[in-house]
């Protein structure tokens, strides 16, 4: 389970695109963070050329780069119907933000962990990761 604001970000990154093709990892996201992250990444990507970091063509390469990812569902989108009966008790795990209950919901949904940097998770009762935790975990497989 990924949280938004880390795939934003490293779905802009090669490095971070990598992590999520590693053959032993099953990337998936709640239907209500990708309608997030689908807002998102188009403001982060303008900002890059902004910023003079890439020209608008290699954004363009690099968000279809981005939109494979999902079509060869490398990182899969669940359904809210997959996981939203656990919304309650989610949002019970994450009181101090509560529009963070889909990846929780997701996560119990799936037994599995969290990647993220949101301290929001901490104490949600399920495993966070950070990308760096992963990364090394990943390379002792």
């Amino acid at each position: 389970m990924v949280d938004t604001s880390v795939l934003a970000a490293e779905l802009l990154r090669k490095r971070g695109r990598d992590l999520f093709r590693h053959p032993q990892l099953r990337s998936v996201i709640a239907q209500d963070q990708w309608e997030e992250t689908q807002h998102e990444l188009p403001k982060r990507a303008k900002k890059i050329v902004g910023h003079g970091h890439l020209s608008q063509a290699q954004v363009d390469l690099l968000l279809g780069d981005v939109d494979e990812l999902f079509t060869s569902r490398t990182i899969e989108i669940i359904p809210s119907s997959a996981y939203e009966e656990k919304k309650e008790l989610a949002l019970r795990r994450v009181p101090q933000d509560p529009k963070d209950w889909a990846p929780v919901a997701l996560a119990m949904t799936m037994d599995a962990g969290i990647l993220t940097r949101d301290g929001d998770f901490l104490g949600c009762g399920l495993p966070t990761w950070t990308v760096e935790t992963l990364r090394l975990e990943l390379e002792h497989l």
